[in-house]
């Protein structure tokens, strides 16, 4: 579960970053080119969206440079510093994002992330890119991971990401969620509970990805036998919304009725192109429509079945997706209704 063994993504809350004597460089700079990476990686596992997850470590840094330079050089380590501040704006935006979150149309999916090297068809990345370059893909930013951490109360996401994911000390888990040390690990052992509960065993990665290569092929082949056979009789698949994009409001649920609503999706976008990426480090599946992104479904599977498939169309959650040209976008499409479902099941678009 840890985040700790991958390249870059974690360094650890005390590491005192390099100061004045260490370097002739301004020390902020080097703090800002430092530890932007580590924040990103943290506010995204704790927030579950890119945007925020900027926007909290953005005033992070506000923060630090309304300081003067004393009250800087004062602080023994700023890297536990900005942690420790960006740590407390994650628990204040989760309290309010879960009131945000109830009011949603339709329900609410984490922001996908794409393997930025394989969407740039391997283009070498100039350190200009998308923070999302940034964020270090592995099992902790997994869709049906980042679900569930949904289900949490702030303060056990918060604990549990800290110390479960980034290994850090209850003692300095304390000092960010406002608690004891004992409380903290309480609340990590409820959240670690509620992960053990919901997980099951996941297929290797080869095998999820010949599972979604036959799905594509069959979505694009409108072979609704075939669709049926790739997905558990019990599956679930949410489609969120946002802006004139339409949301489906409840779950589409079991085999059947998932296979007809996307051949469905299919029948009425013609030019729909859908490409095999990797999504918050797993096999997926993108729809483009006019060299335009409109869907990003990543896929949960048991064995070789696929469980659950969260398909994210609202557009500001597909940001990150964006080729580098801007092409004239076409009108969003607007999603079909399930089979047998009441108008109220789809959300019209505005």
């Amino acid at each position: 579960m840890s985040a700790e063994r991958n390249e870059g993504a974690v360094e650890t809350m005390t590491a005192a970053t390099p100061g004045p004597r260490d370097s002739g460089t301004d020390p902020s700079l080097i703090l800002l080119t430092s530890e932007r990476r580590q924040l990103i990686n943290l506010a995204y596992r704790l927030l579950g969206s890119l945007a925020e997850a900027e926007d909290a470590v953005q005033e992070t840094y506000v923060r630090w440079y309304a300081m003067s330079r004393e009250q800087q050089e004062a602080i023994e380590s700023p890297g536990a510093w900005l942690t420790k501040v960006a740590g407390r704006i994650c628990l204040d935006l989760l309290g309010s994002a879960r009131a945000r979150r109830e009011s949603y149309v339709g329900e609410w999916v984490p922001e996908p992330l794409p393997d930025r090297t394989e969407w740039m068809s391997g283009r070498p990345d100039d350190g200009r890119g998308d923070p999302a370059d940034r964020v270090t893909l592995d099992e902790s930013v997994d869709m049906a991971f980042l679900v569930v951490l949904e289900s949490m109360t702030p303060a056990e996401r918060v604990s549990f990401i800290l110390h479960d994911v980034f290994r850090y000390p209850f003692t300095e888990v304390a000092s960010i969620v406002g608690r004891t040390p004992a409380a903290c690990r309480q609340l990590a052992t409820s959240a670690r509970r509620r992960i053990r509960a919901a997980r099951t065993p996941a297929a290797p990665t080869h095998q999820q990805a010949g599972v979604i290569r036959d799905f594509k092929q069959a979505w694009e082949t409108k072979d609704i036998a075939a669709l049926i056979g790739l997905l558990d009789p019990a599956a679930t698949m949410i489609a969120d919304g946002g802006g004139l994009v339409g949301a489906a409001l409840r779950p589409v649920a079991g085999s059947e009725r998932i296979a007809r609503y996307i051949v469905e999706i299919g029948t009425r976008a013609p030019g729909l192109t859908l490409l095999e990426r990797s999504v918050n480090g797993r096999p997926g599946l993108v729809a483009q429509n006019g060299g335009v992104t409109v869907t990003v479904a990543a896929f949960a599977l048991t064995d070789d079945r696929i469980t659950h498939i969260w398909a994210v169309r609202n557009p500001e959650k597909l940001r990150p997706w964006s080729p580098d040209h801007d092409p004239a976008k076409p009108a969003p499409l607007t999603l079909p209704l399930p089979p047998n479902a009441a108008p109220s099941d789809l959300l019209p678009p505005l």
